[in-house]
């Protein structure tokens, strides 16, 4: 699984980055959730976002640092939840239970400073944030077609996906389809172009393409 540099990273639309920067002066959440399919451009956002912010004020976790392996997407998101996000919003250090990757074991953890924006993104985000009290929140859903996501997702980890997409990508389709999770978004956020969202849908923000 990559670091979270994506492909492309920074040419996240600046309309995009704005508009979140409005909502969460007017919310002022505590804790923003970035999710979505592989490839999207979850982790483009989130460096987009955090690097908008005074420096020193957001503290980002990527769940990629945390899942167990490429079976982890579930159980990630329960770790980040209970060792990030609860304490966190408590007012409490974080603790993130990061994976390597390359050694296929754990690594050495590493802690998040209480009183901070936290921003967590990465496939099963928004589960993680069920321990967050959810006035709290900003629910951020990241999408893009089938296609184009897989083809930006392998093109990034340079093969090391290939081999694990089916596996990784049938645990994101449980997931999606066990909690209808994008229903949950505040903000949604579509590469590419502007559609029409109704009414019972969260509002779209639109603008050039994403990183992936």
């Amino acid at each position: 699984m990559s670091s979270g540099r994506e492909a492309g990273a920074g040419r996240t639309a600046p309309a995009v980055i704005a508009a979140l920067r409005r909502m969460l002066a007017a919310r002022r959440p505590g804790l923003v959730v970035i999710d979505g399919p592989s490839g999207a451009g979850k982790s483009a956002l989130a460096d987009a976002l955090v690097a908008a912010l005074p420096a020193g004020t957001a503290e980002l976790v990527r769940l990629d640092e945390i899942y167990p392996g490429w079976y982890g997407l579930d159980a990630g998101a329960r770790s980040a939840g209970r060792r990030v996000v609860a304490p966190h919003s408590r007012g409490r250090s974080g603790t993130v239970e990061r994976w390597d990757w390359a050694a296929d074991a754990p690594a050495r953890p590493r802690s998040v400073r209480p009183g901070s924006l936290l921003v967590v993104e990465g496939c099963g985000a928004f589960a993680a944030a069920r321990r967050a009290w959810p006035a709290a929140v900003l629910r951020v859903w990241v999408d893009l077609p089938d296609e184009e996501r897989r083809a930006r997702a392998l093109a990034r980890d340079r093969g090391a996906f290939d081999p694990w997409w089916e596996t990784w990508d049938e645990q994101w389709r449980r997931y999606a389809s066990r909690g209808r999770p994008a229903a949950d978004a505040d903000v949604s956020v579509e590469g590419g172009r502007a559609r029409p969202v109704a009414r019972h849908r969260p509002p779209a923000i639109h603008g050039s393409r994403l990183g992936t």
